[in-house]
């Protein structure tokens, strides 16, 4: 790409905000212009399909393992699924070992990021130290510039009075914190009361602090009324839904954490993308070996397939459109990391997929990047290949010859 320029012609150009037929031109890393027959003297791609121009996909949501777990996944191949899945930023999870209570395993984390090359990493640190569920004091000398989420995600913080420190904590800092709603003393009696029980503390928390709260992985409808009030009330909430918790219903036997619900949850959250209350689709991509499954581990690797099966089930199924899907994978969490990409627009970050929407492909997990080979979709056929990904106007490539797309 001569002088960092790339003029892609004759493509249509979709975001939450358009949707239109015409070039996208990029210089220096930035979306520098866009429209209907510009000429720019630089290399000219054209596609011999009819190319859908996206912002790449940001997943507020992943657990890649490293460190401590890294026969379940690593940095490198995390970042590799993350590409083939059209992603070109992650926030990763602090359920790690050890747990990520401090700068030093951001630092290691982010530099091993940087080191493959691939995609832009965020982490996570926990609310409690070692998820202890009491100690907030690694939250006190934390550095705001360097981390944008708190979460205990996996476990939750059970006990009040902790949760309202540390809402107090992240608000002075600027952070959010991410909530796993789950009380686990009764989450194996009472699934759904676990949920809802704890959205509801927390939103209360969140109004009484005015902390960001982020409810992260919900499921039940019950927990979805009260994230809508609470944005009624201008209460400083968002939220995320799972592919997987819109697709699959509770007949599915597939250990997933929270468990799938039943078909009329699946159709409020439905209802939640298309009026606005859900913010974000985010894969908790949690991959696991094929022995830590079969022992009863929840959780499945989503995050290279997360587009197709949103755009197969939901864009084609009639449910939102595709510029909504966009909303929900790339300006919403985008604006919620506070980083400068999730949308087509002048001087934003050149961070773009290439999708050939009409393309089918039959899922097969044993070509996943990841490796976690575990998720219920096998076999599925979906629509929407990913063709090519562009991080700061940049082609990524995985090194695989055989499988880049």
């Amino acid at each position: 790409m001569a002088n960092g320029e790339i003029l892609f012609k004759d493509v249509r150009i979709v975001d939450e905000n358009k949707d239109f037929s015409g070039d996208l031109y990029i210089k220096n890393g930035r979306i520098a212009d866009f429209g209907k027959e510009l000429e720019y003297s630089c290399p000219v791609k054209r596609f011999d399909y009819e190319a859908i121009v996206m912002p790449s996909f940001i997943d507020l949501h992943s657990h890649f393992r490293d460190p401590g777990y890294t026969w379940k996944e690593d940095i490198v191949s995390g970042s590799k699924a993350a590409v083939k899945g059209g992603y070109t930023t992650v926030n990763l999870m602090a359920n790690t070992s050890p747990v990520c209570s401090s700068e030093e395993i951001v630092d290691a984390v982010i530099q091993k990021a940087e080191s493959a090359g691939l995609i832009n990493c965020y982490q996570t640190v926990s609310v409690t130290r070692d998820f202890d569920g009491r100690d907030l004091s690694h939250l006190d000398t934390l550095n705001p510039e360097r981390v944008r989420f708190l979460s205990d995600d996996g476990n939750g913080v059970e006990d009040t009075e902790v949760m309202e420190k540390a809402m107090i904590k992240a608000k002075a800092k600027g952070l959010i914190i991410s909530s796993h709603a789950e009380y686990r003393e009764i989450s194996n009696k009472d699934p759904r009361a676990s949920e809802n029980l704890m959205t509801e503390r927390d939103i209360a928390l969140c109004r009484k602090t005015g902390c960001r709260l982020h409810m992260a992985h919900v499921s039940t409808k019950e927990a979805l009324i009260m994230i809508q009030k609470a944005k009624a009330a201008k209460i400083p909430v968002t939220c995320e839904v799972t592919p997987h918790h819109l697709i699959l219903s509770d007949s599915v036997d597939y250990a997933v954490h929270p468990p799938l619900r039943t078909q009329a949850d699946i159709s409020a959250l439905r209802a939640g993308l298309a009026d606005g209350t859900i913010d974000a689709i985010a894969t908790d991509h949690a991959p696991h070996a094929k022995e830590d499954k079969e022992k009863g581990a929840r959780g499945m690797s989503g995050i290279e397939i997360a587009f197709q099966i949103c755009y197969t089930d939901l864009v084609k199924g009639g449910i939102i459109s595709l510029s909504r899907l966009s909303g929900l994978m790339s300006k919403n969490p985008g604006e919620i990391l506070g980083i400068e990409s999730g949308t087509i627009e002048k001087n934003q970050n050149a961070d773009i997929v290439i999708i050939d929407l009409d393309k089918q492909m039959t899922i097969d997990s044993n070509n996943f990047y990841s490796k976690g080979k575990n998720t219920p979709f096998d076999g599925k056929t979906v629509y929407g290949t990913i063709k090519e990904v562009y991080r700061n106007g940049k082609l990524m490539t995985t090194g695989d010859d055989e499988n880049d797309n």
